[in-house]
């Protein structure tokens, strides 16, 4: 099988997992509406913040879209990834050029897109699938890489958007490049897309059918005489006794015995004209399903309209190419359920969370949006402001009034490292911090926005306690005070008859009696990288 090469790819394919993990901590200011609906917008490197989002979303998202840099020359696109090795620290020391001949761009994108994109994996649903924007400039190369990272045999198909309406003759050879493509991949084998419903305005019941609303179908098949002979037939018409031959390189769609049933039935629709044909009475009731393949010319509109679409919203000229919502909105209407949590590490505008929205509002879902982007500016004053407004409602540049969509999001930024290279406790994170960590990672949601009096009982999620030992909280201020798991400890811990979790640094009590108290113990910092 081919393979994808490029410099410094030995350094970055194993580089997600040096990544280290950080904290997420929550801007209440910027944050808007209910902050209990999940949705999240954090602002930073999304390498870092795609570490920091695994040990709570690994496994659990079910559609990922991404729009990242398409690495045309005229972007302005910096990713610190830190990737220490000569080969790197050479090639990020070259001047990255605009020119087409300039190969040294195509290795610097690679090493970006890798590990996000593994990171991005470990997010997914076994049954999720992940949506990739590119162009023509890259889409080769994007093709073999998302095949090294999910498959080649999980690649679903590649989507077509036309993004422009008219031809631009700007291009150096003379083509206008009117299209875009959408990548898909899934994680494994579950992925199957729902299709766009069938017009059934076409179904009616004009003489009153017991059978319901039906529609005239064609009943000439593709196959001739040669290759099909049992299709090439004469059948009768038993009200006339008029006689219909077959067309000569058709035949019909049913043989015989289906035939006969069928005029039996009384589903035949006999010409009065000399001219004409028999026809099927193809009714509703007849369809396998109510949906068609999904095509992968996506059906949406262009950038003019995304551009004014964003305008209406925050005013002309804050973001340039921003998709349309109704191409996103195709996306996950196609990969997601009415619960599912859809992720976007390349923000900008605030596309994807709109579409989210849309779509919820459209079919009653409960979907739940993860964005990160990394510009302060774009993700304060864009993606933030117009999803504010999205949500409580905002006036057009013409004055017309948009009802607001109703939730909300809670706005993060990238806090302390948690652990450092050694595997220890930060020293910067507090106990309110690890505390949320720990709540995210057993219980894979956000810990409640008003958390229980000062204490080692973190929570009571689902009938079971969640308890962390460290630093001080039993009032203990040596250095391991409090944080051992001992018979003492135990009888000091606020009481609860369920099922108990405590994190500590250590445990002094035997297998039986844990067993006995209903005690799973998980020793920190091992046991709360992942979930």
């Amino acid at each position: 099988m081919p393979t994808l090469d490029w410099i410094g790819k030995k350094v970055v394919v194993n580089h997600h997992n040096e990544v280290p993990f950080h904290l997420l901590k929550e801007v209440p200011d910027l944050s808007v509406g209910d902050p209990g609906t999940g949705n999240l917008l954090i602002e930073g490197d999304n390498l870092l913040a795609l570490k920091a989002l695994l040990p709570y979303y690994a496994g659990q998202v079910k559609c990922v879209c991404i729009d990242p840099p398409y690495n045309t020359g005229n972007e302005n696109w910096i990713y610190n990834d830190n990737v220490n090795s000569p080969e790197i620290r050479t090639w990020l020391g070259k001047v990255v050029g605009g020119e087409l001949e300039d190969l040294c761009r195509h290795d610097k994108w690679l090493c970006m897109m890798y590990p996000r994109l593994c990171l991005l994996r470990e997010m997914l649903h076994d049954d999720g699938a992940i949506f990739v924007h590119i162009d023509d400039f890259e889409v080769e190369r994007l093709k073999m890489l998302m095949g090294e990272v999910f498959g080649p045999a999980n690649h679903v198909c590649t989507l077509i958007w036309k993004r422009r309406t008219s031809p631009d003759s700007r291009n150096l050879n003379g083509v206008s490049g009117d299209h875009e493509y959408v990548l898909c991949y899934r994680k494994g084998p579950g992925l199957r897309f729902r299709g766009s419903a069938k017009d059934l305005a076409k179904y009616n019941n004009p003489d009153n059918d017991p059978n319901g609303p039906w529609m005239s179908d064609n009943l000439t098949g593709l196959a001739n005489a040669t290759e099909r002979p049992n299709l090439h037939y004469d059948i009768i018409d038993p009200a006339t006794g008029r006689r219909f031959p077959p067309h000569p390189s058709r035949g019909w769609i049913y043989g015989r015995e289906r035939m006969g049933q069928l005029i039996a039935d009384g589903r035949i629709l006999w010409p009065a004209k000399a001219s004409g044909r028999p026809r099927l009475k193809r009714y509703v009731t007849d369809m396998k399903t109510e949906t068609t393949g999904f095509s992968t010319l996506l059906d949406a509109p262009g950038n003019v309209s995304a551009t004014k679409e964003l305008a209406d919203i925050l005013g002309p000229k804050v973001f340039t190419f921003p998709k349309p919502v109704g191409l996103i909105a195709q996306l996950v209407e196609q990969a997601t359920d009415k619960d599912s949590v859809v992720l976007d590490s390349f923000a900008g505008s605030g596309t994807t969370a709109h579409a989210v929205m849309t779509v919820n509002r459209n079919d009653g879902g409960a979907r739940r949006f993860i964005l990160v982007e990394m510009d302060r500016d774009i993700c304060e004053k864009v993606a933030a402001v117009r999803l504010q407004r999205v949500c409580k409602g905002h006036s057009t540049a013409s004055g017309r009034e948009v009802e607001g969509l109703g939730g909300g999001f809670r706005y993060c930024r990238l806090g302390a490292r948690c652990f450092d290279q050694h595997g220890r406790i930060n020293p910067e994170v507090s106990f309110a911090d690890l505390a949320r960590h720990v709540y995210f990672t057993e219980t894979g949601e956000p810990p409640p926005p008003h958390r229980r009096k000062a204490g080692p009982l973190i929570e009571i999620h689902r009938g079971t306690a969640i308890y962390l030992l460290f630093n001080g909280t039993l009032k203990d201020k040596s250095a391991d005070g409090g944080n051992v798991l001992t018979q003492a400890v135990l009888h000091s811990l606020p009481p609860h008859n369920g099922p108990k979790v405590i994190y500590g640094t250590a445990c002094r009590i035997s297998p039986a009696r844990r067993m006995r108290e209903k005690i799973v113990f998980k020793q920190i910092p091992y046991e709360i990288r992942v979930r």
